[in-house]
């Protein structure tokens, strides 16, 4: 079969342990291994709970299948797909809606959901995976909740992911020269009306630092205007 590889990370310890290039490793490996062929890739950088409108890169893969470029979608595993086991079974049953077929490259995954048997108990098991994995998110969701409250009662910076721009110092947020540059870069093309795919690329040539290092990427800048203008609004 001709499928779209389908990636998916949704915080940085991600990038760094399951990220894209070990994603996209496995799901070689399996397409490979099963005589399949990847014909194109997409990607994500958004949380197991975003629905579908929100999932760019998920809307180009269905919109492959559609066209009848690809048979189907596969994910390096089944909650690459989704953590939540509502939108996990919306997307499984919109890619089977366009024709398609939904495949993980783990093959004890891939049974419950390309099997042939008719046997109730394949989608039992899948919601049953669905629902740990959301159980997983939200318990370390409350998790890093505690952590930061506790942080915050020691006097240190406890407000989530250190905005773009900014580093915490023994607690306290200093600016970045650099990324201070690439800030104010972003904004003044923004404001010319410039898209983001294009301030992506700009930032590339003028060699501007990305928080971790990695490549820019019209999500990134997106994420990025978002959050610094939602930071004005709530000091407006």
């Amino acid at each position: 079969m001709n499928l779209v590889g389908y990636i998916r990370v949704s915080t940085a310890r991600q990038r760094e342990a399951y990220g894209p290039p070990v994603q996209r490793a496995d799901i070689r490996k399996w397409a490979k291994a099963n005589g399949h062929r990847i014909v194109a890739w997409r990607e994500d950088a958004i949380s197991g709970t975003s629905e579908l409108k929100d999932r760019a890169g998920w809307v180009g893969a269905e919109d492959l299948v559609k066209l009848g470029k690809a048979h189907g979608i596969v994910v390096g595993r089944l909650d690459r797909l989704a953590r939540d086991v509502l939108i996990q079974e919306l997307l499984l049953r919109n890619t089977s809606r366009l024709g398609g077929v939904l495949c993980s490259a783990r093959d004890s995954e891939n049974e419950l959901l390309t099997g042939e048997a008719r046997d109730p108990s394949r989608k039992l098991i899948r919601t049953i995976l669905g629902a740990v994995s959301e159980y997983d998110r939200e318990m370390t969701v409350e998790r890093l909740e505690a952590a930061r409250k506790a942080k915050a009662a020691r006097g240190g910076y406890a407000h989530g992911g250190l905005p773009y721009g900014w580093a915490s110092r023994g607690g306290v947020l200093v600016a970045l020269p650099a990324e201070q540059a690439a800030l104010r870069t972003m904004q003044a093309l923004a404001e010319q009306g410039i898209s983001t795919r294009e301030i992506a690329k700009v930032l590339t040539a003028d060699g501007h630092p990305t928080k971790r290092g990695g490549r820019w990427s019209s999500a990134t800048v997106s994420r990025i205007l978002s959050r610094t203008t939602d930071s004005i609004r709530k000091a407006a």
